[in-house]
């Protein structure tokens, strides 16, 4: 059987591995600085174009429009507008696109590892939301069944929690069993730092409504694996 190259780049200043290895055609596709983090902030559902930028410090809104051209012709993302009365472009991840979050996870399980991280460094929302998802432990949730609520700054989060599976979503937070409200930061040094809730309460960075038994297990649910070690 003859194999056929069926997919043609577009002539630019841009390289490709032009390599038929699937790893390569991956980099291929979102290979270019930032665009694996457009993917991300796109995980928990779509975005406008001035909130993606607010939320990935240190981008430019040029090349936050390649990287959201680039990924649109590759399949990754679409572009629609809001029904009235909002009626607002966004961006939103296709089905595929969606498909790409265990290569998120697999790359945060492997770099939580690296002995050079710094976890002081900034900290978005979804990515918290995805650590969370990607770090659980399933055993330590076992027969929690449960909805947790995230206030980020002007966002809200619901998470359902059941079967040891993180669930989340951005929207409104409805009948929540337990609600966390601070930076994420915060939220991440009470669930990474082992910071007790109630000293962070007492700095008045973080705020816990609902139940706190609850709220005390579930900041113990996601262990981080050991550091690897550094070559002698």
């Amino acid at each position: 059987m003859k194999l056929e190259k069926i997919t043609k780049k577009t002539p630019g200043s841009r390289r490709y591995y032009e390599e038929a290895c699937a790893a390569a055609h991956a980099l291929d596709l979102f290979g270019e600085r930032w665009a694996l983090l457009v993917m991300r902030e796109l995980m928990l559902g779509p975005k406008r174009f001035g909130d993606l930028k607010n939320d990935l410090p240190g981008i430019s809104a040029n090349v936050l429009t390649q990287r959201l051209e680039s990924l649109e012709a590759a399949g990754v993302l679409v572009r629609r507008r809001l029904p009235p009365p909002t009626s607002a472009q966004v961006y939103e991840l296709t089905e595929w696109g969606y498909e790409s979050e265990p290569i998120f996870q697999a790359m945060g399980r492997w770099a939580a590892r690296s002995p050079t991280h710094d976890p002081t460094l900034p900290f978005g929302a979804v990515s918290l939301l995805m650590s969370l998802r990607t770090m659980i432990d399933p055993k330590r949730a076992d027969g929690i069944d449960a909805r947790i609520g995230l206030r980020i700054g002007p966002e809200t989060f619901c998470m359902r929690l059941v079967n040891g599976q993180l669930t989340a979503e951005r929207g409104t937070i409805k009948d929540a069993d337990v609600v966390f409200t601070g930076a994420s930061r915060m939220i991440a040094a009470a669930i990474y730092g082992g910071q007790p809730i109630e000293v962070l309460e007492a700095a008045s960075v973080l705020a816990l409504e609902g139940d706190r038994a609850l709220a005390q297990r579930f900041v113990g649910l996601f262990p981080l694996p050991s550091k690897a070690e550094m070559p002698a």
